[in-house]
């Protein structure tokens, strides 16, 4: 039964147990507060039949509903619950007003839907900093995940979230389409590289000229180019006795990390640090700043196409 349950929400067993939790947690929860709640009003064997029924169904409509998302989002699996509400709200005939709003938005002509790709080889903190971001910014859209390392934790991410991923392949990225015709399909207009660690071929380049954004972990131009990415910045920072280090987003070009500055964000670099303890310094300056910063390319790119 659990196996098929897995494979009918198409998530990895890890989710599949998390998600099982919250469901757990907010039966539990709903259960306990209910309780607490008809003792509160005084409620008892001789309170009318009635009032106790329309009290349980309306903490099952609403109250499971806003602790569900609660433990859901607490747990990081937001997008799969809202799917999930998002269901249970069609079924009850208030989604197909949400959807003609939705539709409305999409149609007009002065806010169209920007759909972005995220190009990432590792863990995906940022990529899933950007997917929480963007769901307070409507007229962005993640249409997809490209990855090219095979069980990488991005793709982990966007099954989370409910993102198809574009798993590619080097001989086909580097010397054949580079996967134009697939991101032309997703409808993508925009491309940011989220720990993406190989080079852009220039046939992407220039199909998605001056809409190609990349952060790097350190104060470009000083340790860029090719072989700095990683925990290799911040050795190379510590080893010049660098007192400051932090980001820079830019635009991507033929070149490794030389492609215009957008944005810089700086942190100390103090005698005690190590590789380790810098990196979540600056890894704690691409959460706050790169979505923000996104954002404001992203929409300022659509405005100049």
């Amino acid at each position: 039964m659990f196996k098929r349950l897995q494979e009918k929400w198409g998530v990895s067993t890890r989710q599949f147990w998390i998600l099982f939790l919250v469901f757990g947690l907010t039966g539990t929860t709903t259960a306990i507060l209910t309780r607490y709640i008809t003792s509160w009003l005084g409620m008892d064997a001789s309170t009318f039949w009635l009032w106790k029924v329309l009290l349980r169904i309306g903490m099952l409509l609403f109250g499971y509903q806003f602790i569900l998302l609660g433990y859901g989002a607490l747990l990081g699996q937001w997008g799969f619950f809202w799917k999930y509400e998002r269901r249970l709200l069609s079924k009850l005939g208030i989604l197909k007003e949400v959807k003609s709003q939705k539709s409305k938005v999409k149609n007009d002509s002065t806010s169209p839907t920007r759909r972005i790709a995220i190009f990432a080889s590792g863990a995906g903190s940022n990529a899933e900093k950007i997917i929480n971001h963007l769901k307070f910014h409507p007229s962005i859209e993640v249409a997809v995940i490209v990855c090219n390392k095979p069980g990488a934790g991005v793709i982990g991410i966007a099954a989370s979230h409910h993102i198809p991923v574009l798993l590619i392949d080097k001989e086909r990225f580097f010397r054949g389409d580079s996967y134009l015709p697939q991101l032309k399909q997703y409808g993508v207009s925009f491309i940011v590289l989220a720990g993406f660690l190989w080079k852009v071929p220039g046939a992407l380049i220039a199909a998605y000229h001056n809409r190609i954004i990349n952060i790097h972990p350190a104060l470009l131009p000083k340790y860029g180019g090719k072989g700095m990415y990683g925990m290799k910045v911040h050795e190379a920072v510590l080893l010049a006795g660098e007192k400051e280090s932090g980001i820079t987003i830019h635009y991507v070009n033929e070149h490794f990390d030389e492609g215009k500055h957008i944005f810089q964000a700086k942190c100390a670099v103090e005698t005690h640090d190590t590789p380790e303890s810098l990196a979540e310094k600056v890894h704690a300056l691409e959460h706050r700043h790169f979505p923000e910063e996104l954002v404001k390319v992203v929409m300022r790119a659509s405005y100049e196409l």
